[in-house]
């Protein structure tokens, strides 16, 4: 309490007095209103760390006062002085904003439980203040956070672009048709990457990734690698709203290129139009369930992979990252892959 401004606001002039002595006594710098008017008008003017108004007064009463001092700019806390036990009256004033109330009697027990009632009333307010500032630099830590991390994910895209675009060289600068297509596929695996750290700086969250966007921008992507003239391939996409964690979705999308590509280079004829359906929906409320089909030639029981076998190879590791159940539906027509994960 030692040095706290006050401003007592009772319309009694002798309690005004007493108060007067009581807290200069405990070194606190006091000023007073006899009026609720009076005392708005005072509280507007600044200067004070605690107020009390007392309830009972003529004209303008205490709740009223209460009401228009807590509206103010950066208004102290409030201790409410009320001679009655009708506890209707402290349920009012704490609903209005009073940080504390204080039963009014004769003596200097009065001035002793207002004053303690004036130490607990500032020691919650620092704590409110405390709390309010470590809020406010979380907040900005947060934000130095956030810009920090769409930075590192926009440098990492734009570097797998760079490693991409070198890539690209090196397979048009190859005679050999099966080097070149090797190289190919790799450049798809680092695109299916990219994106993923594309959808991170650009997107609003920095630590999950929205699947129907980020399949929708590499399924666009395979369509035009994919699709030509000679041989047209149709991919369709139906995905949920799903998010998932950054290295959970890398390894999704890597799944996904995978299928793809597989079903574009070996489900039709190399001079045949054919369309590849990719669809993610949640399957409960923390899995999901990915399909990838074709309408084309199938899988024949125990047939060697076509090409390399990397592809299949690849598709395994990453589900078995995401510690996904991997099946093929025997009973489709062309080649369907299911796979189920949690999110």
């Amino acid at each position: 309490m030692q040095g706290a401004r006050i401003l007592y606001i009772d319309d009694d002039a002798g309690l005004c007095r007493l108060a007067t002595r009581a807290f200069e006594r405990m070194g606190c710098t006091i000023d007073t209103a006899q009026s609720g008017a009076e005392g708005v008008a005072k509280a507007a003017l600044g200067g004070f760390d605690l107020i009390a108004v007392d309830h009972f007064m003529p004209g303008q009463d205490g709740l009223e006062t209460l009401t228009q001092i807590r509206a103010l700019p950066g208004a102290p806390p409030v201790v409410y002085v009320t001679g009655s036990e009708d506890s209707r009256i402290a349920i009012a004033a704490l609903k209005a904003g009073a940080a504390d109330y204080v039963i009014k009697t004769i003596g200097e027990d009065f001035f002793a439980l207002l004053g303690s009632a004036f130490q607990q009333a500032r020691a919650k307010q620092r704590l409110e203040v405390a709390k309010a500032q470590a809020e406010e630099e979380l907040r900005h830590s947060n934000a130095r956070l956030e810009t920090l991390l769409k930075e590192v994910n926009h440098r990492v895209a734009n570097s797998l672009q760079l490693v991409s675009a070198f890539v690209h060289m090196q397979s048009a600068a190859l005679p050999d048709a099966a080097a070149k297509s090797a190289l190919q596929d790799v450049q798809r695996r680092i695109q299916a990457i990219a994106q993923v750290h594309r959808r991170l700086y650009t997107g609003d969250a920095v630590d999950t990734v929205a699947m129907d966007d980020y399949l929708a921008a590499l399924v666009a992507e395979l369509q035009e690698t994919w699709s030509t003239p000679a041989a047209p391939r149709v991919l369709t996409l139906a995905s949920e709203p799903i998010r998932m964690k950054t290295d959970r979705a890398v390894s999704l999308g890597v799944i996904v290129n995978e299928l793809v590509s597989n079903a574009c280079k070996y489900a039709y004829p190399a001079t045949g139009s054919g369309e590849v359906r990719i669809a993610l929906t949640r399957d409960g409320e923390d899995r999901f369930l990915l399909k990838v089909e074709d309408d084309g030639c199938g899988i024949e029981a125990d047939a060697k992979p076509k090409g390399t076998g990397l592809g299949t190879k690849v598709v395994r590791a990453m589900a078995k990252s995401l510690q996904a159940q991997l099946s093929y539906d025997l009973e489709h027509r062309g080649v369907r892959a299911i796979l189920s994960a949690a999110c």
